[in-house]
């Protein structure tokens, strides 16, 4: 800096209060500066990236309804009896921790409003964080240099649930409690160490005394802090690495097009984290959840029908319940999934439907962006987005994955399915668990031909236009259908893509083709067999000059489909 600017910089003075505040504190910590350079962040303007925002808007929404709550929330497992205004309990024994939360639904003033919003703003951030990861996944934004965010992307979901559940056992009300058997169960059929756990997270023998204090801590504490640690990472890693963008005329992967973060896009941001706090304080209104007058306290000993967890755990209780508890039948004698090993029980039929699916999904989602760019080959950093119809196999493998996940979300509520649809339960069970199988491949294949199907007719639409339904005739009496020509950009949307073939082995600096390399390249045939080739400029002209209805051929690299 010149010794004119600095001069005219000390000399400078601020008309108001507030000016000569803002002023004191940016000559000493440079805050203007970053915002400056901050607020000139372009952000691109599509609705599909609203749902990231959803996620933390809803999350800020937890941490100010959560800090109420906590005013009046005791984390107690001390007995007491209850001597409120709900007068179905009245003087009915229960645990401190859910006295206070009947307390805060029936006495603290707009206590039951907050326990409301809390629970729909929970419901809101896993539903926001899934399917802000699904755009992520479908459009391709998890490839080079934003694998680390995905990662990121992924821990934040696993700590979203993680809360929500932490969260859903405080009150320590029958259906919570219920749910915290069941993951008593999961802990203790993990071989050798799982009573251990089990004890040392219940402080003795389920239920114990010590369980909701412990839940509390976590759920205050330790993932609300977890939550904000990856969210600050992920925001960061968004600025380095700069927004993705769907494709369009003038966007490549050296530019971002849309609005400044100053002052456009804070504006739009700020109005729109008001219509969601709108939204989720009208559903707490008008929509009850989780009446937990309705259950009563905690007892080990009922267990209440027609009860299922918030759906983003239910598919962990789905797959419970469609785990058969015997192998098979010979005569008499059923082989169970029990066996006993060294003195020690090894339990299969509660630890693999409660870790193998879990586990499957998890292992998938973290390490997808390193096998398809090892399918691929494919190095290159990208910031242009892929239409789902475009990455024809990519889309049918996150429909796949997510049939899967349904079906073990249905199985959770298998009894409302027979009592609603007056069906046999064993006949829900058994469809379910044929769905379990057969229903992702169902789903991978529809989903593909779907993609295939979609890719044709763009190109279809690219060349001859769109069908207008009107009908003329010639002069020599041909009856042709008039096509409407497509503008430069809606037709750049359809033709600019990549379709890349299938890339066979590659010999090694050796020059060898080892076993790795020819795996991968039976991979990379299944992943791109099925491909349709983008319109090249030779088609499009050729179009043109033939008229709308006019057949285009083309040459056998640009075939429509290729095996």
């Amino acid at each position: 800096m010149s010794a004119a600017s600095t001069a005219e910089q000390s000399t400078y003075q601020a008309e108001t209060k507030f000016g000569r505040f803002t002023d004191f504190v940016d000559q000493r910590v440079g805050g203007s500066g970053i915002l400056k350079e901050f607020g000139r962040k372009v952000f691109p303007d599509h609705w599909s990236f609203m749902f990231g925002e959803v996620a933390l808007y809803s999350f800020v929404i937890l941490l100010m309804s959560g800090t109420f709550l906590t005013f009046f929330f005791d984390p107690s497992m001390a007995e007491t009896h209850y001597q409120g205004s709900y007068s179905p309990l009245y003087n009915v024994e229960m645990s401190v921790a859910y006295n206070s939360s009947l307390n805060i639904s029936f006495e603290v003033r707009g206590g039951l409003f907050m326990r409301q919003v809390h629970h729909w703003a929970a419901l809101l951030f896993v539903a926001s964080v899934s399917v802000h990861m699904l755009r992520v996944f479908f459009t391709g934004a998890f490839r080079k240099p934003r694998e680390l965010n995905w990662v990121v992307g992924g821990v934040l979901l696993i700590l979203a649930m993680a809360a929500g559940f932490t969260g859903y056992s405080l009150p320590d009300d029958l259906l919570s409690g219920n749910g915290l058997r069941i993951i008593d169960g999961v802990i203790k059929s993990i071989p050798v160490i799982g009573t251990w756990i089990s004890f040392f997270l219940f402080g003795g023998e389920f239920p114990g005394t010590a369980i909701i204090g412990r839940l509390y801590v976590l759920h205050i504490l330790l993932v609300p802090a977890l939550i904000l640690l990856m969210v600050a990472i992920h925001l960061f890693m968004v600025v380095v690495h700069k927004h993705t963008q769907y494709p369009g005329p003038g966007r490549n992967d050296r530019n971002v097009v849309g609005y400044p973060l100053g002052p456009v896009y804070a504006a739009k941001a700020g109005g729109f984290f008001f219509i969601v706090f709108g939204v989720i304080a009208l559903m707490a209104g008008f929509f009850t959840i989780n009446p937990i007058w309705n259950y009563g306290p905690y007892d080990p000993s009922p267990v209440s029908a027609g009860t299922q967890p918030d759906w983003y755990i239910g598919w962990v209780d789905g797959a419970l319940r469609l785990m058969p508890g015997v192998i098979g039948a010979i005569g008499s004698y059923r082989q169970h999934f029990e066996f006993i090993i060294f003195d020690h029980t090894l339990t299969l039929n509660v630890l693999l439907p409660a870790l193998v699916p879990a586990g499957i999904v998890f292992t998938v989602l973290f390490t997808y962006p390193w096998i398809e760019r090892w399918i691929t080959k494919d190095n290159r950093e990208h910031h242009v987005l892929d239409r789902p119809r475009n990455a024809p196999t990519r889309t049918a493998i996150g429909v796949a994955g997510i049939v899967f996940y349904c079906v073990m979300w249905a199985a959770a509520s298998s009894d409302l399915i027979a009592t609603h649809f007056k069906v046999s339960l064993n006949d829900v069970t058994y469809w379910l668990r044929a769905l379990f199988f057969i229903g992702p491949i169902i789903g991978f294949f529809v989903a593909k031909r779907v993609a295939l199907a979609l890719q044709r007719k763009d190109r279809e639409i690219a060349l001859h236009g769109r069908e207008t339904g009107r009908i003329v005739r010639l002069p020599h009496g041909e009856f042709i259908e008039v096509h409407e020509p497509l503008n430069d950009y809606k037709r750049y949307r359809l033709v600019a893509f990549e379709s890349p073939k299938p890339l066979p082995a590659q010999p090694n600096a050796q020059g060898v083709v080892d076993r790795k390399e020819r795996r991968r390249a039976k991979f990379s045939k299944w992943f791109f067999e099925d491909r349709v080739a983008p319109v090249t400029p030779a088609e499009l002209e050729s179009a043109h000059g033939h008229g709308h209805h006019a057949e285009v051929e083309s040459g056998e690299d640009s075939k429509s489909l290729s095996h």
